[in-house]
């Protein structure tokens, strides 16, 4: 079965997916971005047959897939950016493969930020795909086996915290900042349970999976060493610093009025139900 790690893009889910594979799949919980590849991206081009040619097509292949990855029994991590849902009638997933859910939620008017660092985007283009209800994203120009379709940030939103067929728990990004270590243990007991695993937190191992992935570690990393999944810029024909801002992030020094308002406006119900607004 899986456990999805769903977030909107740049909202903190590859600190979760490295967090969880240093505790998970270490002795000793110590971080190191090889263990990435215990917790892959789905969709991606790995998982499918084949060079595929449209959306539909991909979506067509998206249940079908998991059932085959779940025929191992064993409970497997999968990182998304897809909303949850279907798209043209082409379910995402279901509670035939999935045992539960971890959503990751950050603040829109920060997100803005990190999306014209790693899309290379204008904000008025960031601004764009926040809004856009039918947006999608792929990491291949012709390939469509990595689209994910993810609408708007409240669509996302709203499609991951309305789940009543599988469980689910939903972490602000601006906690991990604040409240981390209350944060992340309550998210090893949500997993364990998932898990029917009554070990309890191995708090040695806990401490040192922290402590490895702090965001200013893993932007040291990735200085030194790159990091794959970081993005090509052909306009700079390099890659992009993934790690950018992290918490530094303040859209009050960055962000116009105006932009702030069209934000506000349009997502003002969940802004203020995730307490981004009063």
């Amino acid at each position: 079965m899986i456990i999805w790690i769903a977030s909107y893009p740049k909202s903190g889910n590859t600190f979760i997916r490295s967090f969880l594979s240093a505790y998970y799949y270490t002795n000793n919980g110590e971080f190191d971005f090889n263990l990435l590849k215990f917790i892959e991206q789905f969709p991606d081009k790995q998982f499918f047959d084949g060079f595929i040619n449209d959306k539909d097509d991909a979506s067509k292949k998206w249940l079908p897939i998991q059932r085959r990855l779940i025929k191992s029994k064993k409970v497997k991590f999968l990182k998304t950016h897809s909303a949850y849902g279907s798209y043209n009638n082409n379910q995402f997933t279901s509670s035939e493969v999935t045992v539960g859910g971890i959503y990751i939620v950050r603040d829109p008017r920060n997100i803005i930020s990190s999306l014209t660092n790693h899309f290379s985007l204008n904000v008025d283009g960031a601004l764009n795909m926040l809004l856009d209800e039918n947006r999608g994203i792929k990491s291949d120009d012709n390939n469509f086996a990595t689209y994910s379709f993810l609408s708007s940030w409240s669509n996302h939103l709203n499609s991951w915290s309305n789940i009543k067929s599988f469980r689910t728990i939903i972490i602000k990004y601006e906690d991990l900042e604040n409240n981390s270590e209350k944060i992340l243990t309550d998210l090893i007991r949500f997993i364990n349970n998932l898990l029917n695993n009554n070990k309890g937190v191995d708090y040695q191992k806990f401490k040192k999976a922290i402590e490895t992935t702090n965001f200013s570690i893993l932007k040291k990393k990735e200085n030194k060493d790159g990091f794959f999944e970081a993005m090509f810029s052909k306009k700079e024909n390099k890659k992009i610093p993934f790690f950018n801002l992290g918490f530094k992030s303040d859209w009050k020094k960055v962000l116009d009025k105006k932009v702030v308002e069209v934000i506000e406006k349009k997502f003002e119900r969940e802004m203020k139900d995730m307490g981004y607004l009063s």
